[in-house]
């Protein structure tokens, strides 16, 4: 089958259209045609050599995808059946015209969502979830800061805070994506080259502070994150593309009885992300098949056009999902 290929870590001239082999179902698994997938920070990560895959876990690039069921394990549920149209959480392979996931990381599409469009929803959704609504206990009615709000995970996060009854406060790089962060449903946008994003969020929340912080960045927002938190908030980190390392007052995380939780979900075992999928399921099925929730698309490209979808993600003006369409 088709997929794209990479000649070696690099930039985006890296990827190309190339051959491989045709990928094969375990008992446990489906066989998906892909319709579409996404570009997400992790795999320029990886097409840059920073973040190999998993063992055992192909390495063509794509975290999520939509499809298809063309073929099934003899131990996959009777609910997933072929011809079924499906969207997956992938811990690689998604780039290709078939890839294989294991039937916990499958969800069935609803009717009033575009096959293409679903893409960009398994990824982002099940992070936050998992982050943001399992690890930190995000409380109904409660705030959260996230940084990126003009990214997949942002505006994912707005979705699932609002319908959670909660406010979700944003860092963005420019006005513009302030102003369409708000648009999105943003409580707040907060351009983090113009202003300090602790003292606003001190402003806004008249000295309380959020509850929880989820922050791609790493290092460098260790402390302003901490300082963004109320009393018994939690930090989540779930990526360092600013740096690994920080300073950490102790005294602070004592005092205010502060947790912080590092994250990731790639490599999780194929039981823990069903389980995962299961929750979220419950949780924000309905509003899922309500259209409440539902991936914000930036554009679509033919996935032949890898390479400049990822130039798209690296220049940081998109806002939402980059997709790239079979």
């Amino acid at each position: 089958m088709k997929a794209i290929v990479m000649d070696g870590p690099g930039d985006p001239g890296v990827l190309r259209w190339g051959q491989v082999p045709d990928p094969r179902p375990g008992p446990e698994d489906v066989l998906i045609r892909v319709r579409a997938t996404a570009v997400n920070r992790a795999d320029v990560n990886q097409r840059m050599g920073f973040y190999p895959p998993p063992p055992g876990v192909s390495d063509v690039l794509g975290l999520e995808c939509s499809g298809e069921v063309i073929e099934k394990g003899a131990a996959v549920p009777a609910g997933l059946q072929i011809g079924d149209r499906v969207m997956a959480l992938l811990a690689g392979g998604g780039y290709a015209e078939q890839v294989v996931a294991h039937h916990g990381s499958v969800m069935a599409v609803p009717e009033g969502l575009d096959l293409v469009r679903a893409a960009g929803l398994p990824e982002v959704c099940l992070t936050v979830f998992l982050n943001v609504f399992q690890l930190a206990d995000f409380p109904r009615g409660g705030g959260l800061l996230v940084h990126g709000g003009g990214s997949g995970i942002g505006t994912a996060s707005m979705q699932l805070v609002r319908e959670a009854g909660g406010r979700c406060y944003v860092t963005a790089g420019s006005d513009e994506k302030c102003a369409r962060c708000l648009e999105l449903g943003a409580t707040a946008a907060i351009n983090y080259k113009t202003e300090k994003f602790a003292e606003r969020i001190a402003t806004l929340t008249e000295g309380v502070g959020v509850d929880v912080v989820l922050d791609s960045i790493g290092g460098p927002y260790l402390e302003p994150n901490l300082a963004s938190l109320a009393i018994g908030g939690r930090l989540v980190v779930i990526g360092i593309t600013g740096g690994a390392q920080g300073t950490l007052d102790c005294g602070a995380l004592l005092l205010r009885r502060l947790r912080v939780i590092g994250s990731t979900l790639r490599a999780r075992p194929a039981g823990e992300k069903a389980a995962i999928v299961r929750g979220f399921l419950e949780r924000f099925g309905p509003a899922i098949e309500a259209g409440r929730i539902a991936p914000v698309v930036d554009q679509v490209l033919p996935l032949r056009e890898a390479a400049q979808a990822h130039r798209v993600l690296e220049a940081g003006a998109h806002v939402g999902k980059v997709l790239l369409e079979v």
